[in-house]
């Protein structure tokens, strides 16, 4: 007689995924990190996210970027070339106005793209090399949260990074602080931060472009169970969970959170586990902060940077800074 393989076997469990969501389903409240939005699926939806007319983030900073590029680069490269590397580059679709701008006043770009999703960088790999003569793609998959290391660059080189799209408003305060010290570390003196923030604005803007009227955002939220469900052997049912966008203006932030609609106890198979809910519970599984003008600049401040620049859009909606590397910097400090 032979024996069945275990659900654990078939699917190959992925033990850092599955201690990252026990322990987030097992904390009071509940929480899942975004970074396991980003499979394909995700990373899909989430450009399709970009393109809604409820979410003004990306026109409105590529509508600073188109205007504003060729002084950004000039700023950045101080009569020198550059080098783009990309913090959660996804499509790229935004840096591609920084590159043509950077290929107008140097020849040929070396760009860096960091993010977690393998599928987003081969996809922004393809359409840069097809679309943009003179930009030699390098692609590092990694998870840039936990620390990471780059090449040095060549001789007459500075390297300029890039971390637009608000991406940093998605961690808290102190983890914020502590990654923008990890990329001062990378950095030589003269090398360039360029970072997105998202401002403070009313709150129904704010919520309409987190729970959009077509949904999407509802799926991109949900898909981080169907993905638990396909790689850890849960059986979430979508149709018990609901989308929920919170603006949180104490803490100045916008929030997502899955929200069970009656209690329910979900089984996770491969693991030999099963989890709780109740009517109303959520697992909270973004936040998204929102800045005041100023903190930008506090923030590069006091990772170690010296801002050279700051732009912003006439309706003072979202802020680009571009951030010095400096000698006596303290993004040494842990």
């Amino acid at each position: 007689m032979s024996l069945a393989a275990s659900p654990a076997a078939i699917l190959q469990i992925d033990e850092q995924l599955a201690r990252t969501v026990r322990a987030g389903l097992g904390a009071r409240p509940k929480t899942l990190p975004p970074r396991l939005f980003y499979d394909q699926a995700g990373s899909e939806l989430f450009e399709q996210i970009t393109e809604l007319p409820e979410y003004y983030l990306t026109r409105t900073e590529r509508a600073i970027l188109e205007s504003r590029a060729a002084e950004m680069i000039a700023l950045a490269a101080g009569g020198g070339r550059l080098r783009f590397t990309e913090l959660g580059a996804g499509s790229a679709e935004k840096t591609r106005v920084l590159m043509k701008a950077a290929l107008a006043q140097q020849n040929g770009l070396i760009f860096e793209a960091v993010d977690v999703s393998a599928t987003a960088l081969l996809a922004a790999q393809a359409r840069i090399e097809r679309e943009i003569h003179g930009v030699k793609v390098r692609l590092l998959e990694m998870d840039y949260t936990n620390g990471f290391e780059l090449d040095a660059c060549e001789e007459g080189e500075r390297r300029l990074v890039l971390y637009i799209g608000s991406s940093i408003g998605n961690f808290e305060p102190e983890e914020a602080a502590r990654i923008l010290r990890k990329v001062r570390r990378q950095l030589v003196v003269g090398d360039g931060l360029l970072l997105g923030v998202d401002l403070a604005k009313d709150e129904s803007t704010l919520l309409a472009a987190y729970d959009d009227a077509a949904g999407v955002t509802a799926a991109f939220n949900k898909n981080m169970l169907v993905r638990i469900n396909r790689e850890l052997g849960a059986e979430f049912d979508l149709a018990r969970f609901n989308h929920r966008a919170v603006w949180n203006g104490t803490m100045s932030r916008m929030e997502m959170h899955l929200e069970s609609c009656t209690d329910q106890r979900v089984r996770f198979a491969a693991l030999d586990w099963e989890i709780e809910f109740g009517a109303g519970e959520t697992i909270h599984t973004e936040n998204s902060y929102k800045y005041r003008p100023g903190d930008a600049e506090a923030m590069l401040a006091d990772a170690g940077f010296a801002c050279a620049g700051t732009w912003t859009d006439a309706r003072g909606w979202f802020e680009v800074c571009l951030g010095r590397a400096e000698e006596q910097g303290i993004g040494n400090r842990e």
